[in-house]
């Protein structure tokens, strides 16, 4: 099979959807791989790394123009208009974009959206969102270090003692954890939230404390036990104690790292202007879901301007957008193995593509084919 990597074209995209490493595994398998000239400099892949690998360097058409393209992001109007009928499209295409889904299916495209990867065991490997997300906990991180203007660690001089910054850190998913271990090893002293109590053993294996909110009915023990190892949805009784508690150490912080953003739907406030008013003049948010708000104004800070890293109230706000796209070389390195291990359902071994129904990682990724959107 040909297959294309183009360069990306949108906005701050660093990242490349195949690495030297894995151009060099799908040639061995037989496939042709055109990679389009400067696709991975940013993140560290230069041409002459992808032709020692066995690909070919060509141009933005000859990319597009292969049999199955694989991209980090969807492909804007221009770089639609290059793909033949038929083309296979890989990549995070926002299963939520239904004009541009649309826009795939009119021109007679077969994609596949990472994202919509079901969240099993077997999927794992091609996690596109857990394997950026992780990247994203991290940076947040270490750009919160660089805006903070003190230590994070402890530090005994001769000077005098300077005390650990405060981090809290509200929704433990993957990038909650993730910026947890990372501000442990900065030495900072770390408190994390989530409405899930069910991750309260997660958080504190990492050394952090869990902001603990005490159940007061039957019902909430209930929610929290949660079924079959997923936690329920907490009483909206215990959401408002979680509440309270959540904004007295916000109040307290050095550091906030927001990290709630659920595919699909506006961000949840978490840190309202009042919380970023009763806190530390020099404090910072760090806001991932910056610019996901309701209306895609805010994130879970109504204060945070995406893309932009502003002020208010004397309290810094990183608004981010695409915080993977910041750490290009290893972004783009686990992306491009996800990307790998999803290919292997439609390639195999022997014979072109397969595109298996029965398959229900395929399946789920699968957004059109055949002129139609197949998402439901």
């Amino acid at each position: 099979m040909l297959i294309g990597v183009p360069a990306e074209t949108a906005p701050g995209e660093t990242r490349v959807a195949v690495t030297a490493e894995t151009a060099k595994k799908l040639v061995q398998q037989g496939h042709t791989v055109r990679v389009q000239s400067g696709a991975g400099t940013i993140a560290s892949v230069t041409d002459a790394a992808y032709q020692a690998a066995g690909a070919e360097i060509t141009d933005a058409a000859g990319a597009f123009g292969c049999e199955i393209v694989l991209k980090v992001r969807g492909p804007d109007e221009r770089e639609t208009a290059l793909m033949k009928p038929a083309t296979v499209l890989v990549g995070m295409l926002n299963p939520f974009d239904a004009a541009g889904l649309q826009r795939l299916a009119t021109a007679g495209l077969t994609s596949f959206a990472l994202e919509a990867a079901p969240r099993t065991t077997r999927a794992q490997s091609m996690d596109v969102l857990s394997s950026q997300a992780n990247i994203a906990g991290y940076k947040a991180i270490m750009m919160a270090a660089d805006k903070y203007q003190r230590f994070f660690p402890m530090l005994m001089t001769a000077a005098g003692t300077v005390k650990a910054a405060r981090v809290v850190i509200l929704g433990v998913g993957v990038a909650g954890l993730q910026a947890i271990a990372t501000a442990k090893r900065l030495g900072a002293v770390i408190e994390a939230s989530d409405v899930r109590p069910s991750v309260k053993e997660q958080v504190e294996s990492l050394g952090a404390k869990f902001i603990d909110v005490p159940y007061e009915t039957a019902e909430e023990k209930e929610a929290a036990e949660g079924v079959g190892g997923y936690a329920r949805p907490m009483p909206q009784s215990w959401l408002d104690r979680q509440k309270v508690e959540v904004a007295k150490r916000v109040a307290l912080a050095d550091v906030v790292i927001t990290t709630a953003l659920i595919p699909g739907r506006a961000a949840p406030t978490l840190v309202t202007e009042d919380m970023v008013k009763a806190m530390k003049p020099g404090s910072v948010i760090v806001d991932i879901a910056a610019g996901k708000g309701p209306e895609g104004v805010g994130g879970n800070c109504p204060l945070t301007e995406a893309d932009k890293t502003v002020v208010k109230h004397g309290v810094t706000l990183v608004g981010e957008t695409n915080l993977p796209a910041l750490v290009a070389a290893d972004a783009s390195s686990l992306y491009a193995r996800n990307v790998l291990d999803f290919l292997k359902l439609v390639l195999p071994k022997e014979g072109g593509l397969k595109i298996d129904l029965e398959d229900d990682i395929v399946a789920a990724c699968r957004m059109t084919q055949d002129g139609q959107v197949t998402k439901k």
